[in-house]
């Protein structure tokens, strides 16, 4: 426990906030950035369709940072805060991009501030602390709020500056609308189209970027590829599909940046695909999907779709997998990957044991264990699919262990 004075004499001086109070402040930062995040939400439901968008991410990451840097400035005044200043100006970008006045951010920020001085205030009756810490710490968290503003309203001027008669902030704009919907701003994005020289197509490729983006990418891009490479997740958009030509030109402007290039959608489906786009970026890093300069979702949708609620296949490989459950954990992985072979398979046993580096007739006792286990489930069809999807996304999970 933080040694931390308590209640001094009624009219006391504020003095700065002791350093041990960002030990108390650290665990609620989690617990913060969700109730934030819903409180925003109600209270500006324009933000609603960010916070659950694309961009959902970098926008967690930006109320982290900017919470993080708070509290570190307590532990340690003159913390270095680069990374929580570039991404308040972006927030400040994102506001011009979108057509919206500071005024709806800067209550966000104010709205995030009361919130915390309602937490702080609720740590401080159960530590006792003192009221004059406790305003000592509103004076300094309504004062950091006002920093946030300034460097999100540079962000802001940034994109004002160049004006709307600049046709990549103008793309940029659309870029945005496009991946937020659904639902599309039909009618903002058609006068935007107009004004930018862009057509709105009936379909549209998505490419995640792994940042950082070099310089050279945008330069190589097609004129109506519309591309926004200064956010924390880059990211384009080819109107149509992936051809052959436009293939060989994204190759080429990569320029040695990784990307996966996601589903050619309806432009009304965009966020899906950029999503899904970004999911296939985080299993390359967790080492379920190989690493190559261009991968394609396409290609690990069922990976997708097997991973996308990990707790929930967890259920259903429990469930399928009972039978097995009085075994020694070797025996039942054992029989595990032989039974995930088999049923993926369909293959004779010398095929599945030259697959798994054993004997025929061991894969045929292990195949008669499984029978007297599992009895009809394995002729069963819906339970067999069942149980085929529990396996795959089990060995799925195990590689992401292991990795």
């Amino acid at each position: 426990m933080p040694a931390i004075a308590h209640s001094p004499a009624t009219g006391e001086p504020l003095d700065p906030l002791p350093r041990e109070f960002a030990e108390l402040m650290r665990p609620e930062i989690p617990g913060l950035i969700k109730e934030i995040g819903v409180e925003v939400q109600r209270a500006y439901p324009v933000y609603a369709h960010l916070f659950n968008g694309p961009h959902s991410d970098a926008i967690r990451q930006g109320v982290e940072q900017a919470l993080a840097a708070f509290v570190e400035r307590v532990a340690a005044p003159g913390a270095n805060s680069a990374l929580r200043d570039e991404l308040l100006r972006k927030f400040g970008r994102v506001e011009a991009y979108e057509g919206r006045d500071l005024d709806t951010l800067q209550g966000a920020y104010r709205l995030g501030a009361r919130i915390a001085l309602r937490r702080a205030k609720s740590i401080g009756r159960t530590y006792n602390l003192s009221p004059t810490l406790i305003l000592a710490f509103a004076d300094a968290l309504f004062a950091y709020v006002e920093e946030l503003e300034s460097l999100s309203r540079e962000g802001y001027v940034m994109v004002q500056a160049r004006g709307m008669s600049d046709v990549a902030a103008l793309r940029r704009q659309l870029l945005h609308l496009v991946v937020a919907g659904p639902p599309l701003p039909r009618a903002t994005i058609a006068e935007l189209c107009q004004e930018a020289s862009w057509q709105l197509p009936a379909e549209c490729t998505l490419v995640a970027l792994r940042p950082p983006v070099a310089e050279l990418v945008q330069a190589g891009l097609d004129r109506d590829v519309l591309a926004d490479l200064s956010l924390p997740q880059p990211h384009l958009l080819i109107p149509g599909p992936l051809t052959t030509e436009r293939l060989a030109m994204l190759r080429s402007a990569l320029a040695g940046t990784s990307a996966v290039v996601g589903l050619t959608v309806p432009p009304g489906q965009a966020g899906h695909s950029i999503r899904w786009a970004r999911r296939v970026l985080e299993l390359i890093d967790d080492g379920v999907v190989a690493d190559a300069p261009l991968v394609h979702c396409e290609d690990h949708l069922t990976t997708l779709w097997l991973l996308a609620d990990p707790a929930l296949t967890a259920h259903l490989a429990q469930r399928e997998l009972a039978p097995l459950d009085g075994l020694s954990g070797t025996r039942r992985e054992r029989l595990i990957e032989t039974l995930r072979v088999h049923v993926s398979t369909r293959a004779p046993a010398e095929q599945v044991g030259e697959m798994l580096g054993v004997h025929a007739q061991t894969v045929r006792y292990r195949l008669r264990n499984l029978d007297n286990h599992f009895g009809d489930r394995l002729l069963d069809p819906d339970r067999r699919f069942a149980l085929e999807a529990a396996l795959r996304a089990l060995h799925l999970h195990e590689t992401k262990r292991t990795d």
